[in-house]
């Protein structure tokens, strides 16, 4: 009865012995996994930080490019979305009087432009009368070097 009992002990010794590695080897995993998921979340929250940085710094140094990148955006999802019944009623006339309105500027700037430039003295007749003008100095200018080009290969050095 001692064999048997020797061997249990031995057995259970074992088994024990066994279970304690097992044990050290998960309690060692658990740890680096926990040690690892820390390591990782760590450089996550610093890269995210830093891109966030990034954002704000962005944001900051060109506010007009988020404004029109916001209205690029906003102008996109207009398009996209179809308008009801009720935007039509209501924007309708606001669309027609803006239409007029800038007809009416368009115009009144070209007016003013025109009067401006004739107190000037610069008429459509006027510009093509210059544009002539020019147009035959040059000629003139032209045909008198050609001709002054043509005596002095003509005319005999003196020797």
């Amino acid at each position: 009865m001692t064999d048997a009992k020797t061997t249990a002990n031995e057995a259970a010794h074992e088994t024990e012995s066994r279970l304690r590695e097992g044990l050290d080897t998960v309690r060692e995993t658990a740890s680096k996994v926990y040690h690892d998921a820390g390591d990782k979340a760590s450089e996550v929250l610093e890269v995210s930080r830093e891109k966030t940085k990034r954002v704000v710094n962005n944001l900051e140094s060109n506010p007009l490019g988020i404004l029109v990148g916001g209205l690029a955006v906003g102008a996109l999802a207009g398009a996209l979305l179809p308008r009801s019944a009720r935007e039509k009623e209501l924007l309708a006339p606001v669309g027609k009087r803006l239409s007029e309105t800038l007809v009416a500027a368009t115009a009144a700037a070209k007016d003013a432009g025109r009067s401006e430039l004739g107190e000037l003295g610069l008429t459509k007749d006027n510009a093509r009368d210059q544009a002539k003008g020019l147009l035959e100095g040059i000629v003139k200018a032209v045909t008198t070097a050609g001709t002054a080009g043509a005596k002095a290969v003509s005319q005999k050095p003196a020797v």
